[in-house]
């Protein structure tokens, strides 16, 4: 289970037969402290790389944004292969199970001259909108 905010727009593709998969690049930051000697712990920021299928990839193409902060829940797959050059690689993925979004919806229609743009509500959040982005 990870709550993150999504780094860039999803890259979608489409295989054969139309099955469609995604992927996301989430950050998950672990706020910074203060130890009580006065030392300073510094935010950590991990990245995670999310793959969705099928309908789920569909929703995330269509909905799912950079900025956005996602809720998912998969298990952690990793691949093994040798590129171009010789070198063995490796990544570690997670394949989706479930997700939500958890950004708040735009809002569907402009603000008219007559009425004040309202603000947005603000999901709040562990890490109080710092984000490494």
């Amino acid at each position: 289970m990870l709550i993150g905010n999504v780094g860039a727009d999803p890259q979608v593709k489409y295989l054969d037969q139309g099955v469609c998969v995604a992927q996301v690049r989430l950050a998950t930051t672990e706020r910074g402290y203060t130890l009580q000697n006065g030392t300073q712990v510094p935010d950590r920021t991990e990245w995670h790389t999310c793959i969705f299928w099928r309908k789920q990839a569909e929703v995330v193409e269509k909905y799912v944004h950079k900025g956005d902060r996602l809720y998912v829940e998969g298990k952690i797959q990793s691949r093994d292969w040798t590129d171009r050059q010789g070198i063995n690689r490796r990544a570690v993925e997670i394949m989706v199970d479930n997700m939500e979004l958890l950004s708040p919806k735009p809002a569907a229609s402009a603000p008219s001259e007559e009425q004040p743009e309202q603000p947005q509500p603000v999901t709040p959040s562990a890490n109080d909108g710092n984000y490494p982005f």
